[in-house]
């Protein structure tokens, strides 16, 4: 007896007594089956997926820095030689609106006076460049520019000077309102300061700054360790008076990942409440 067990015969009305061509299940699964590709020839393409998407998330939703000094200590860790902390900054809260007092920000260097220390971290060979300029892409490689982390003082059209009987920074909201004192938690290490002489400038070992308008669409910026900090401050002698375009903010600081006894959220304590 023939075994059919792997065949059917199709037949169908009127059928004219003719022999229907067997079909095999096996040629019919054939046919009807796509056949997989080897692991080998999709990892690729897996990997390339995968390189799309962190791109896009560096890109457009955050990235992590590692702080290489010592200027916002003690809320970021850093210093030359040391393990600094590594913190995620996101760019998403900036889409919807622009920094506000007490965010911790990382923005580019905007003028040469701020950049004239920064030498670039790229490789002279050009291949080299090249690979590192793709891999920075991609968030395994820190992008070529001169990064710079603070905390936001002022404002545009804020006006802001140091200091008061108490040594506080000061800040207006308008040329002819009031004085407002900051409460600055945060701010752990700064210069001496003597209500004798409120006046020493901070180039001086003092504290006194200002007044200084913030310019509409920038920012003041400052270190939370004042003593340590090349901030706007060290900067009032450029074009824009020592103050940051908001255009040149990369994100805003909110997560320190590592190491591990440090991880936790960054303060963004508002110094302008009281």
């Amino acid at each position: 007896m023939t075994d059919e067990s792997e065949s059917v015969t199709v037949s169908g009305p009127g059928d004219d007594g003719a022999e229907t061509p067997k079909v095999s299940r096996k040629d019919r699964r054939k046919g009807g089956a796509k056949k997989q590709r080897p692991f080998w020839q999709e990892l690729p393409m897996l990997i390339g997926f995968a390189a799309i998407i962190v791109a896009l998330l560096v890109t457009f939703i955050g990235r992590p820095y590692v702080i290489p000094s010592q200027s916002m200590e003690p809320t970021l860790h850093g210093c030359s030689g040391c393990t600094g902390d590594r913190i995620y900054v996101e760019k998403l809260s900036y889409y919807f609106g622009d920094p506000k007092p007490g965010d911790v920000v990382v923005f580019v260097g905007p003028t040469d006076d701020w950049n004239k220390h920064y030498k670039s971290i790229r490789s002279s060979n050009t291949v080299v460049r090249g690979v590192q300029n793709v891999l920075s892409w991609f968030g395994l490689v820190p992008p070529d520019e001169n990064d710079l982390v603070k905390r936001v003082i002022a404002t545009g059209g804020q006006t802001v000077k140091c200091c008061d009987a108490q040594g506080r920074i000061l800040v207006q909201d308008s040329p002819n309102g009031p004085w407002k004192a900051l409460d600055e938690p945060y701010v752990k290490f700064n210069s001496p300061f003597n209500p004798a002489q409120p006046d020493v400038p901070f180039n001086a070992g003092g504290r006194a700054f200002g007044p200084v308008t913030v310019p509409k669409g920038n920012l003041w910026v400052m270190g939370d360790n004042r003593a340590e900090s090349a901030d706007s401050r060290y900067h009032m002698k450029d074009e824009l008076q020592g103050t940051v375009p908001v255009k040149d903010v990369r994100g805003k600081a909110v997560f320190k990942i590592w190491p591990p006894s440090r991880i936790g959220p960054v303060s963004e304590h508002d110094p302008q409440t009281n």
